[in-house]
């Protein structure tokens, strides 16, 4: 597709630029008809040609190319150190082309915690389309050197983690995942939603392919469901453009243009997450109503020197255990006042949830057990609200 050749041109003059720049310039520039600063919203569905087949500018229908949807793909590639980046309606959208990559009978090798949708679409959509999953504790690589080629199979192709996990927040050594991948001529595909590229960059680690949940984090304000996928492979971009352009999963101009203005506060955003994240965390372990904490950030944490070489950042989720059952869940939560229990995460207000009934009940109560997602198991995306509110209300509510 004509953008496609033309997307390494566009982005080479920002690849000087450091991350804060980058985040407030990046695949922008003043309008050339008005010299707006900010990207208009291109909220159109067509373009006017001089003649048939020639338009008059680089774009021909919106569904194919839009000039506040490239603007958002190009900032986004360059944040994630990649080349080609396409925005689409939703992270399940992205996660569904990333899955129409493949063949029926291809093999997904999977991690065994994963948001709910994940486990939903491999289980179900991508079943019925001939795929296979198959879902692994990557940690175990820690042991086994050879745990994932020996649990893998000759139709293996696509290898898919989020790290850290969700909502356990495990953490998975992308690097060496990758190697082994590469050996296989496996496509990695890393979802990065939790660290976003200012606190993880996979594709600097070996991945093919990032996506993301732009809903969460880059969105940042609960206002917008949108998703992406990023990479450096021309074959793979080429693939998935002319795949979201025959199915049409596209994130609209208005979405894309709202995305361009939160990605601006991200790096400030993500490191103002992960101060109070921190903070709550290390509160909590010393909670006599607490009986565990997980947050990469914490020394407790299993993988916490693999999160300390492979992250710039631990990120703004964390998740806890509470002592009791499920009528204690259920009280804390009718208590809380600050903290909203909903679903979804990454915004600037300060969310909680039961994932056993709520993000994750997708998954088996068999495999729910297993993982470790209790009825006491409570999942907090930290918000940016002052830390002495939300410890006071976090207090009341466990008294």
């Amino acid at each position: 597709m004509k953008i496609q050749g033309e997307t390494k041109s566009r982005l080479k003059k920002f690849l000087g630029l450091k991350e804060k720049s980058l985040a407030i310039h990046g695949g922008q520039e003043p309008d050339p008809v008005t010299g707006a600063v900010m990207p208009p919203i291109y909220q159109t569905s067509t373009y006017a040609q001089k003649a048939p087949a020639q338009p008059i500018g680089e774009f021909e229908y919106s569904r194919s190319h839009n000039p506040t949807r490239r603007s958002l793909e190009d900032c986004l590639a360059l944040l994630e150190g990649g080349t080609y980046g396409l925005a689409t309606s939703s992270g399940m959208s992205a996660i569904h082309l990333v899955l129409g990559l493949l063949s029926p009978g291809d093999e997904v090798l999977c991690g065994d915690d994963v948001y709910g949708g994940t486990y939903r679409i491999l289980t179900t959509i991508a079943k019925r389309h001939g795929l296979k999953a198959k879902f692994l504790n990557f940690a175990e690589l820690d042991k086994n050197s050879k745990f994932i080629e020996e649990n893998s199979s000759k139709n293996t192709k696509l290898v898919w983690l989020e790290t850290p996990t969700n909502p356990t927040l495990k953490v998975f050594d992308i690097q060496k995942i990758a190697t082994i991948c590469k050996k296989n001529k496996w496509t990695l595909c890393v979802d990065n939603t939790f660290m976003t590229p200012i606190f993880q960059k996979p594709l600097s680690l070996g991945a093919d392919l990032v996506i993301h949940s732009l809903t969460k984090y880059i969105g940042g304000h609960s206002d917008t469901v949108a998703g992406a996928i990023i990479t450096n492979d021309a074959k793979l971009a080429d693939q998935l453009y002319i795949d979201q352009n025959s199915v049409g999963s596209i994130c609209p101009p208005f979405d894309s243009w709202l995305l361009l203005r939160s990605l601006k506060t991200l790096p400030v955003r993500m490191r103002a997450h992960q101060e109070n994240a921190l903070a709550l965390a290390e509160w909590l372990e010393k909670h006599p109503k607490i009986s565990k904490v997980i947050y990469p950030g914490l020394k407790s944490h299993p993988q916490h020197a693999l999160a300390k070489k492979q992250m710039l950042g631990f990120g703004g989720m964390l998740s806890f255990t509470l002592k009791g059952n499920l009528k204690t869940a259920t009280q804390f939560f009718k208590k809380l006042q600050l903290f909203t229990l909903a679903e979804s995460l990454g915004g600037v207000e300060s969310l909680i949830e039961h994932p056993a009934l709520m993000t994750h009940a997708s998954l088996p109560t068999s495999v729910r057990k297993e993982l470790g997602i209790e009825d006491t198991f409570i999942r907090m995306s930290v918000g940016l609200e002052d830390l002495e509110d939300l410890k006071k209300d976090l207090d009341q509510a466990l008294r």
